[in-house]
């Protein structure tokens, strides 16, 4: 199996030895993105829903070296750190994806002062 790393100077910076994704078997791995402005490497401020949008820019723009988008996404999951703000979370997404939606899965974790974390997988349209 052959994998390429993918590594974005418009994402926020990985904060270990990690990549921003990885392009493997006809599809593309992300890491586990927060809600940090790109440019200036701050968590956005304002709640789970500004927070959410913010998370899943950065994610458009790993999906975007690609040439995907959001549609291409067949697997979320996503890290709230309280799950009492599903309801806000679940609203922000929904901004993002369209039907047929990606599957997923929500769970609550502690997470390092930030609301929401989320990875997704997404498939690469075969030529």
């Amino acid at each position: 199996m052959s994998k390429t790393a993918v590594t974005l100077s418009n994402a926020p910076k990985p904060a270990g030895p990690y990549s921003h994704g990885v392009v493997a078997n006809g599809f593309l791995y992300t890491a586990g993105f927060g809600p940090q402005d790109p440019a200036t490497g701050l968590v956005v401020e304002g709640g789970v829903k500004e927070q959410t949008r913010q998370v899943l820019r950065n994610i458009g723009a790993v999906l975007a070296e690609y040439g995907l988008t959001h549609d291409d996404v067949v697997k979320v999951t996503a890290h709230l750190e309280d799950l009492a703000d599903f309801a806000e979370y679940n609203e922000a997404y929904a901004e993002f994806f369209t039907e047929p939606y990606p599957v997923r899965t929500t769970v609550g974790s502690r997470l390092a002062n930030i609301l929401v974390e989320i990875d997704v997988v997404a498939a690469i349209p075969q030529a």
